[in-house]
């Protein structure tokens, strides 16, 4: 398990696997005059709005499409914060290290810890599909489930037997109300009924895979160590692997307003495809690790990762 998790970005930055995760941090996040270039490991919409998250609790917003970022103007940790969604364009959840849950009720300007799981918790995806409904995962199986906001979780169980400490590395759902999650050692888990109850799926790849999206023609891919990307075309229930070229893992990913697939990883990795079939694959000459990427202007990225946040031209630029 540990050799897996070397492999992956999240050693680097999230440190789950040799146990690092820190305590519950009262103290406010770090600010400073080069916030942008802290360890960034997420990125996600608030309406027009981009919001980053990472470590040392800081939390940069865009409202220019990534030309230019600034610092949210209260966040109430500086524990890493590994992801972040939001519901709307007001109401957003962030989660990471010692069980953190903050939220935001003003688009990201401020945050408000609403939730500690424990400080042996290590969060590292979050999912809401309204302003009451969501699911946190994280390291060793843990995941929780609120119907109200945030204000309280209960702990739910996803696998059974050797499958239920798997690392959860990130929820996401589907059209038509598919919930997965990928999972450590060629595992996803799958829910038809909002999360109620989870089969366990065997992917034709034995290595983790760090994160999933759907695509919009209804189908979805997960992505993960040595390049691997795997792709369902219905709803989660098989998986076939998918070309890249790449050997580097994968750590984000994001889709187009054109169709155009984008992932992310190790070594500056950008692998792109028009229908999430097949990609191609290069690596940026800074070889930078990254860790997150989001839609920018028309025709730029927005790429997050160790070395802060940057904007990447689609020509290459």
């Amino acid at each position: 398990r540990t050799s897996g998790m070397v492999a992956g970005l999240f050693v680097a930055l999230v440190l789950v696997a040799a146990g690092f995760a820190r305590a519950p941090s009262p103290t406010p996040a770090f600010k400073g005059r080069l916030a942008t270039k802290a360890p960034l490991l997420a990125v996600a919409p608030a309406g027009p709005r981009l919001v980053v998250v990472g470590d040392y609790g800081v939390i940069l917003l865009s409202d220019d499409a990534g030309a230019t970022w600034r610092q949210a103007t209260a966040v109430a940790t500086r524990n890493m914060l590994t992801a972040v969604a939001f519901a709307d364009a007001n109401r957003g959840w962030a989660v990471g290290h010692g069980g953190t849950v903050l939220h935001t009720a003003d688009g990201g300007e401020s945050w408000t810890l609403q939730y500690t799981a424990g400080a042996e918790v290590t969060l590292l995806s979050v999912w809401f599909e309204s302003a009451s409904h969501g699911i946190a995962v994280g390291a060793f199986g843990h995941a929780m489930e609120t119907s109200d906001g945030g204000r309280t979780w209960a702990k739910r169980a996803i696998g059974e037997g050797d499958d239920r400490d798997r690392h959860l590395n990130g929820i996401f759902a589907m059209a038509g109300g598919t919930l997965l999650i990928a999972a450590e050692s060629g595992t996803v888990f799958r829910s038809i009924d909002n999360g109620k109850t989870w089969e366990t799926v065997r992917l034709p790849y034995a290595g983790s895979v760090w994160g999933g999206m759907p695509l919009a023609d209804g189908t979805a891919i997960v992505y993960g160590m040595r390049g691997h990307v795997l792709h369902t075309p219905d709803r989660g229930r098989t998986w076939t692997d998918v070309p890249t070229r790449a050997d580097q893992s994968l750590t984000g990913g994001t889709q187009l307003a054109d169709g155009t697939v984008v992932l992310v990883g190790l070594g500056g990795l950008i692998a792109r495809s028009r229908d999430g079939r097949s990609f191609e694959s290069t690596l940026r000459p800074e070889r930078q690790n990254y860790a997150a990427v989001g839609a920018g202007a028309p025709g730029r990225l927005v790429l997050a990762g160790l070395g802060g946040v940057t904007g990447l031209d689609l020509s290459g630029k």
